[in-house]
């Protein structure tokens, strides 16, 4: 059953460069009036760059969680938000990791928090690889690259060793369609 929510109100109550955050005031299809918080946020990739049973994760720390962690190489572009997704996944693998894929494969998306976000992440497989120089932006100092088995990523999932919900999303699903060896 599909629920109806009619805006009533829109206010910005916050802004930077990355994103943006409304307050939406609603109605519910019962009359009822609630709020959400809603974060815009430019779409983003992900790219499992695959080499073999090889996989390349970037590991940064995360501010917000005061960790630092294994994730998929990802990241959006602030100043073009209707960049092509896959010339936006080949640049980010790129710049976080050195790496120019032959081969870029699109493979879904994912809405990562559509319970207060309409973000979309734009899953890829990255093949046919060839090293060169990563050009790190500001934010991502300290990032490290490195390669991976693939059993080595599962456990690393297991063992809470990766957390993100995009780069864990992005396996199943690259995992379900068979893109994974073994």
């Amino acid at each position: 059953m599909t629920q109806e929510i009619v805006c009533l109100d829109s206010k910005e109550v916050y802004r930077n460069r990355w994103m943006r955050v409304r307050e939406d005031r609603v109605r519910r299809a019962s009359g009822a009036e609630g709020l959400f918080g809603i974060v815009e946020k430019n779409d983003y990739a992900a790219i499992l760059a695959l080499d073999g049973d090889r996989i390349h994760l970037v590991s940064q720390y995360r501010y917000p969680v005061g960790q630092r962690y294994w994730e998929l190489p990802q990241g959006m572009w602030e100043d073009l938000p209707d960049v092509d997704p896959c010339v936006l996944a080949a640049a980010e693998l790129r710049e976080e990791t050195g790496y120019s894929a032959g081969r870029m494969q699109p493979i879904g998306k994912l809405f990562p928090a559509y319970g207060f976000c309409a973000q979309v992440c734009h899953v890829f497989v990255a093949t046919e690889l060839t090293a060169g120089e990563r050009d790190l932006d500001p934010e991502e100092e300290g990032l490290e690259s490195r390669w991976f088995t693939l059993a080595e990523m599962e456990r690393m999932i297991i063992a809470g060793e990766i957390m993100d919900s995009s780069t864990i999303a992005a396996f199943a699903l690259a995992r379900a369609q068979g893109m994974l060896p073994g």
